[in-house]
């Protein structure tokens, strides 16, 4: 009988079904897999994934346990919602779990899985992570830094007297806008010495770009990419989106290119050459080309702009939230600041050690809105047991950071917002030892290597906030602290609109500093 296109078709339904059927009983096999939903032919769980994500699947976990299974089209997945077991997970397992998962976005703006963030463990991490940790976030490095830190913020506290703030009155002010801007001029400036939002930027075609990529990329960082788990619809290109990372990644890809070629070309000629990240990893490249290539300098600058920047400022509008929700906190924060700081100058980066209520509420926003409530996937290289279970090879795990952080076996009262929690008297269980019950920035080996850029920016960014400006909410009702929507981070669902007024002891202050602090 002949064959024809229409039996094709006609068949194709029952041979996904029966790889479906195959695919999900091989696992079954072993019959200690964590406990699971009812799942769906071909599709298995995906079903359960609505948002806010993290919030579906701490439900899923009071009722299936801290640690449970889901069968994501094809890919199982392996989600913990307990601090014990992503212990385990990041000490015991942890060279088992220090792989990541292979995304579509990871190969193109991974640069083929080749950065710090997407690259499989092995040596070529090890190098990357090494680079980062001594090259690129040391103290030296952040050091050298500082004053591009400090100039923005200056910018920032300036830019807020001049929307009206400088008057007796409150004024309306939206943050959202503002503090992002902020945290791209602060990498950006580290990275290539150009500042792409605000006054003074470096060529307005050149902004107006940058502003373009930034937006597309983040777009896809919001979307939900269901051809990640179903690879029939990356076949078909589901949405188009396979096409539209290609065109955005090749228009990012020359960006970076030309910002490298910029500063490879200011070095040979002699041209003046800034204390930039760019410039020290072309120093690296002159001395090892065959390593540090410039798809390997162009990887550090994606994974610093898409994990460096929002993950901050969206922290930030979070504690601003809670502050003008909690005036009685944010009067002992300036309180703190008068008593350590005093009026006669601006907070510094070397003040933030004086500060820990201002570290304490920065950690209590962190515990309750994570930047990334999920953290970063992790993949199983090999077989392991997880909380008594056997997880298979290649396996997605998920640690749900907003589930552990609400864990009322760890903490009193968990959706309070209670800064004191992380001093030395409260009723939670460490007291002393709070911080480390949180897990913001992850654990183990593939935790972020950011970390000491995000506290200094958040920290001064916030104590800056705190000490020259009067804050309040808009209305009488508290400001509203619903989760938007993001696929790694967890943005306020509408942008933060309070109102601000200048300390009067600031105005002075933030002038002088204005015209002092320029550093280009």
């Amino acid at each position: 009988m002949e064959v024809t296109l229409l039996h094709v078709l006609l068949s194709l339904p029952f041979l996904v079904l029966a790889l479906d059927h195959f695919f999900f009983h091989k696992l079954l096999r072993n019959k200690n897999l964590p406990p699971s939903p009812l799942s769906l032919p071909i599709i298995g769980h995906l079903h359960y994934l609505k948002h806010p994500l993290h919030q579906t699947l701490h439900a899923l976990a009071e009722k299936y346990g801290p640690v449970f299974f889901l069968r994501l089209g094809t890919r199982p997945t392996v989600i913990v919602s307990s601090l014990q077991v992503a212990k385990e997970c990041f000490t015991k397992h942890d060279i088992v779990l220090a792989n990541r998962v292979n995304t579509t976005d990871g190969k193109y703006f991974g640069y083929n899985y080749t950065t710090v963030g997407s690259s499989a463990y092995g040596e070529h991490w090890r190098n990357l992570r090494r680079v980062s940790a001594i090259e690129i976030f040391s103290t030296h490095r952040l050091d050298a830094q500082r004053g591009i830190r400090r100039d923005e913020i200056s910018r920032l506290l300036q830019k807020l007297l001049t929307t009206g703030s400088s008057l007796p009155e409150f004024t309306q002010v939206e943050m959202k806008s503002k503090l992002t801007e902020l945290t791209f001029n602060i990498m950006m400036r580290m990275l290539a010495g150009k500042r792409y939002f605000g006054d003074n930027v470096v060529d307005d075609e050149e902004a107006k770009e940058f502003k373009y990529i930034i937006n597309e990329l983040f777009k896809f960082k919001i979307g939900a990419n269901l051809s990640e788990f179903l690879p029939v619809l990356r076949w078909m290109d589901y949405k188009r989106i396979n096409k539209g990372m290609i065109r955005l990644f090749k228009k990012t890809d020359a960006f970076l290119q030309a910002l490298i070629d910029e500063h490879r070309r200011k070095k040979i000629d002699g041209s003046e050459i800034k204390n930039t990240t760019i410039d020290h990893l072309l120093s690296l490249q002159e001395s090892e080309p065959g390593y540090y290539t410039d798809q390997i300098i162009k990887g550090f600058i994606m994974v610093m702009l898409l994990a460096g920047t929002d993950t901050s400022s969206v922290t930030l509008e979070w504690a601003l939230s809670y502050l003008v929700n909690h005036p009685n906190i944010l009067d002992k924060a300036r309180i703190e600041i008068d008593v350590q700081i005093g009026q006669d100058r601006l907070i510094d980066e070397a003040d933030i050690s004086k500060l820990p209520y201002l570290q304490n509420i920065i950690s209590e926003t962190l515990r309750l809105k994570p930047a990334a409530p999920l953290l970063v996937p992790h993949r199983a290289s090999e077989d392991c047991q997880i909380g008594g279970y056997h997880v298979p090879r290649d396996s997605m795990v998920l640690v749900n950071a907003w589930a552990i952080h609400r864990d009322p076996a760890l903490w009193g009262d968990p959706a309070a917002f209670r800064p004191e929690r992380f001093e030395g008297t409260g009723a939670e269980v460490g007291n002393r030892e709070a911080h480390k019950l949180i897990l913001p920035f992850g654990l183990g080996r593939r935790a972020c290597p950011g970390v000491p850029l995000a506290q200094l920016v958040m920290g001064l960014t916030l104590g800056s906030l705190i000490q020259c400006f009067d804050w309040k909410r808009v209305g009488v009702e508290p400001v509203d602290l619903t989760e938007g929507r993001g696929r790694t981070t967890m943005p306020r669902e509408v942008p933060l609109e309070v109102m601000c007024k200048a300390q009067p002891a600031m105005h002075k202050l933030i002038s002088e500093e204005s015209k002092t602090t320029g550093v280009e």
